[in-house]
């Protein structure tokens, strides 16, 4: 099959799962790749300000569905992700970014320096710095869309979510005062025979209501 088909297929066959198979897990194989996807997503600088938790303990996931209007795709599903993002992007960080920079690419962390002034000087020092918080945010959101494409290409099922109490969240996966804050989450795994989204036709705007040239 040509890739734009399988593309196109795989997009249209993907939803926000509301009722996962709670007995059908993702194989090894499949979860290497998923977590792939997130480790390669771009961002900014290329400064990766995110983390992500996988949810393995049943009594922590029960009471991560607590904090989670008791949606039951918490517990349910295979595989369930916290998207968490660094609360404070300092010059640390940055240079931590510059030495694995220097390390991967066999260059020395001196030939860095203007690029890491010219970072510090924009959201260290800069306007941006103000709203640091959520320019991370954003970042970890581009991963997130990483995450529901690849599964959907790999025929993973998936659920983005931000029907949650982050700060609850926070508490629960002890990080309060770690430098890390939740976003949202995502839950994988595979659709339930019974899930009352099943059927239903995807809705989007046509084209000629979302494009525009100019």
């Amino acid at each position: 099959m040509d890739i734009r088909e399988t593309i196109k297929n795989s997009l249209h066959w993907r939803y926000a799962v509301k009722k996962f198979d709670a007995t059908r897990k993702i194989n090894s194989a499949d979860w290497e790749m998923l977590k792939e996807s997130l480790r390669l997503t771009p961002s900014s600088y290329g400064l990766q300000p995110w983390k992500f938790i996988t949810v393995e303990t049943p009594e922590l996931r029960q009471k991560l569905r607590e904090v989670s209007w008791n949606q039951s795709q918490v517990t349910d599903c295979s595989h369930y992700v916290v998207l968490a993002y660094k609360e404070k992007v300092d010059a640390a960080f940055i240079r931590k970014n510059m030495t694995k920079i220097a390390q991967v690419r066999q260059v020395p962390l001196e030939s860095l320096a203007g690029f890491e002034k010219a970072i510090i000087s924009d959201i260290v020092e800069g306007p941006r710095s103000a709203v640091i918080e959520a320019w991370a945010q954003r970042q970890v959101y581009i991963a997130m869309g990483f995450l529901l494409e690849t599964a959907a290409l790999m025929g993973v099922d998936s659920t983005p979510m931000e029907g949650l109490d982050p700060n609850a969240y926070d508490t629960l996966l002890g990080l309060k005062g770690s430098g890390w804050k939740t976003v949202a989450a995502v839950a994988l795994g595979y659709r339930h025979a019974e899930d009352p989204f099943l059927k239903l036709t995807k809705v989007r705007f046509d084209d000629s209501e979302v494009f525009e040239v100019r």
